[in-house]
Parts: structure tokens; sequence; C-alpha cells
């Protein structure tokens, strides 16, 4: 492939264009300064006004979320993974819901595979504008999230109404549901029940991954940190791998899937027949399916990149071993 053919598989981190309406709590006090990015695939955003960097399927979405200190994502759930790796700041991922079950705090490069079928929302604790990047299952992200009752609830005061198809209703611009349209209806203290609280000690050990960690574990190979054979052990449809200058290799390699490079830290060369280019933290390139390239640190100092290929396994729940 030409390097301008290339160069529209990758999104730079300063070319992001963010979206500050994708959710049904964008005028809630708390969660109004947040910013939603769907890089790859449609995401799981309710608004129309979502600018989608790259359109090509490739069995999983990438996404991102970008907010100031003190701001919150609310709680909601998922029906396929969602996969988070922090870029900057410190982060606080709670889940439950009421959002008191149990909580994790992670930093750059820590990664968290957050179980599907229990309502999570996350905060950026730090001290400046913070983003995380996200791996959503499924080329349709599994049609959308969940919401807890009380976001619905909280987001009709402020002037937000979601509709049963899931498109967001804005009544301070004068929006109103179509007729025949119904707002999405809360669930019930009954469907509540299918949503369990684990504490903290049942989510941590499983599902978190810290970057030193997988520095350590990257020394001779790349560490598997997503797969059934994983650090995370998961099967959502897609591996995650986490490379680092001792592991990076120049051998030319493909794979018989899409995949995605996603440094957290240093500057990565990428190399194809036909061209290179070099990518940043914060930077998204998808490798098109066999597709001969190599990828290798292009400078000095610490070097950690996210590798994520499509499988063959269907997204949904959260696989458990039989």
């Amino acid at each position: 492939m030409t390097p301008a053919e290339m160069e529209a598989r990758i999104v730079r981190y300063g070319d992001l264009q963010p979206c500050k309406t994708a959710f049904i709590d964008a005028h809630t006090p708390g969660s109004d300064q947040k910013e939603n990015f769907t890089i790859i695939g449609g995401g799981v955003s309710e608004s129309p006004d979502q600018h989608v960097h790259i359109a090509l399927p490739h069995g999983f979405n990438i996404g991102a979320a970008g907010q100031p200190p003190k701001c919150r994502n609310s709680l909601h759930s998922h029906r396929t993974a969602e996969v988070f790796f922090v870029l900057s700041g410190r982060w606080r991922f709670f889940w439950g819901r009421w959002g008191d079950a149990g909580e994790v705090v992670l930093e750059q490069g820590d990664i968290f595979n957050i179980p599907t079928g229990i309502f999570r929302g996350f905060e950026n604790i730090g001290d400046d504008y913070g983003m995380i990047m996200a791996i959503l299952g499924g080329d349709d992200a599994g049609g959308g999230v969940i919401w807890a009752p009380q976001v619905i609830e909280d987001a009709q005061a402020h002037g937000l109404v979601l509709s049963e198809q899931g498109k967001l209703y804005d009544s301070k611009k004068g929006e109103t549901l179509p007729e025949g349209v119904k707002p999405m209806p809360l669930l019930s203290d009954e469907d509540l029940t299918a949503y369990p609280e684990p504490a903290s000690a049942d989510v941590v050990p499983g599902y978190v991954a810290r970057y030193w960690d997988m520095v350590a574990m990257a020394d001779r190979a790349p560490a598997k940190v997503i797969g059934e054979a994983g650090m995370l052990r998961d099967r959502p449809g897609f591996e995650v791998e986490f490379v680092t200058r001792a592991s990076a290799t120049d051998a030319m390699h493909a794979h018989d899937k899409p995949s995605v490079l996603m440094p957290v830290r240093g500057h990565w060369r990428v190399t194809w027949e036909g061209g290179t280019a070099t990518l940043a933290p914060g930077d998204t390139m998808s490798v098109p399916e066999n597709l001969m390239h190599s990828v290798v640190p292009s400078m000095t100092g610490d070097a950690g990149l996210y590798h994520i290929v499509a499988t063959d396994d269907p997204a949904g729940a959260t696989w458990t071993e039989k």
C-alpha cells in the first residue's frame, strides 16, 4: 500500500474529533464536560453529532474518552467487551448498581477488561485533562449501552431523553420524541437482579493488568494480555498483546485479520511493503489483513505499545473457562 493509503488508516491524537453530546448524561452536572471519540467503528454513541474516524469493520471498535479532573462517566453496562487502557491521567473505575460495589485506580499504561453485565463508571481523579483508550467487542459494539435507571432519570431533569431505539433527543434544542416513539424504558427491580455486584477482590485479580508488570512479562516476547491464554483470560472476539523495546522485532509479518497498533509510551516506526510511518502515544493505526509489516521503537527511552487483532470468537459476554 502507498504511504497515502496507509496514512488514511492512521488517526493522530492531535486530529481526534470529540463529541460532547455522545450520551444521555451530556447535560448532567459532573458528567457534562466529558468528550467521547470514535476512532474505528461506530462505537456506542447515542448522538448523530459523533464523528467516526475510520468506518472499516475490524470485528471490534476502538474509541476513547477524555475528561477534565472530577468529571465522571455515568453507570452503564455493556453486552460485549469494554476494555480500557490509560493513556494519560489517573482514573478511578467503579461498579455496581450505585457504583459502590468495588473500585480500582489505574494509571498510565494500565489496562482493565471490565466484565460484561455489571454497571460500571469511571472518573478522572488526576490534576489535568486525562484520556483513556477503549476497545469494544463486535462491529456493532454490542448494540449500545444499558444505563442504570437513575442515570436516565437524572438526564430527563436536564433536558435529555433517550428513545427506545437508543437515539438521543435534546429538549433544550426544541427536540421531542417522534410520534409513536417511546422513551427508553427503565430497568425494573426484577431486571436489576440480573446485574451482579462483585467486590474488588472478585474483579481486580482477573481483569486488571499493570503497565510495569506487562513490561516485565514482555522481556523476551510480546506479553499476551487478553486472550484464552492471556494474563486476563477472555475470548471477546479479539486478542491484545503488549510490546516493548525488548520484545519488538523488525521481522516482517502479517495477520489474516485486521489489526490495530496503539502506542502508550515512546515513538514507534511501522514499516510495510511500500512505506513507513511513525506513531506517537495516542495515535491509532489500522493495519490491513495480510499486509507484511514490522513495528519497532524509533527513539531511545521507554516504549510500550498495545497490539489488537481480531479473532474468530464471537463478541459477547465475558468468557469463562468451562
